[in-house]
């Protein structure tokens, strides 16, 4: 009687692992927040043991401040693509205004929210939330400048612009735990019509501009 032989298990690199530990850690962090993610649910999302985890992250603070700048990378990287850089910069702040409201971001707006609160307790948490809130900062005030020098966007003051304009989208992320999401029709256009006239757009022109559905 013969028998199949097993196939060879392909061993992780520790670049490999580290990556897929943090991806777990990130989708949990997404799912059920940063407070209940623990180095023993990653592990048990990942079939492995508790002590991998911690082979690779001394604390779970290390691994959560970690995760949550990865979910919030992706999340920026996911509104204002790289590989969109070239197009118009009203077509590419129309575009992240469009997908801010799109359900896929419900779950990042949940987390920063409760990384926000998190960190008024974790000193490694705030230290990596305000790192992240300045890329952002610095990456949407980029994409006015730009539009500023073509012509686009009137402003004399780019980060500020750009801080009212994200003051109204965290605004808005306060609502994002309510259940059923609170709506009224002043909310429905605010950060859009916000971002109009603090860049000296008509009405409607990021609002009404292609949506993220649209080709080029």
């Amino acid at each position: 009687m013969t028998s199949t032989p097993r196939a060879a298990r392909t061993r992780k690199t520790p670049e490999e692992r580290r990556t897929e530990i943090l991806q777990a850690a990130a989708r949990l962090a997404l799912e059920r927040g940063l407070e209940r993610t623990t180095m023993q649910l990653v592990a048990d999302e990942l079939g492995v043991r508790p002590g991998l985890i911690g082979h690779y992250f001394a604390t779970v603070d290390d691994l959560l401040c970690e995760a949550f700048a990865r979910a919030v990378s992706g999340e920026r990287d996911a509104l204002l693509p790289p590989a969109e850089a070239g197009l118009p910069p009203v077509r590419r702040l129309s575009r992240l205004l469009h997908r801010l409201d799109g359900e896929d971001f419900v779950d990042l707006g949940r987390l920063w929210l409760n990384a926000r609160h998190l960190s008024r307790y974790r000193p490694n948490l705030r230290r990596v939330v305000a790192e992240q809130e300045a890329i952002m900062r610095d990456t949407l005030t980029a994409v006015i400048e730009d539009g500023v020098r073509a012509g686009d966007f009137v402003s004399d003051d780019a980060l500020g612009a750009c801080l009212v304009i994200l003051v109204a989208i965290d605004g808005l992320g306060a609502y994002a735990n309510d259940e059923p999401l609170f709506t009224h029709p002043a909310l429905e256009a605010l950060v859009f019509t916000t971002a109009e006239r603090e860049l000296g757009l008509a009405p409607g022109t990021l609002r009404d501009s292609e949506s993220d559905s649209d080709s080029d």
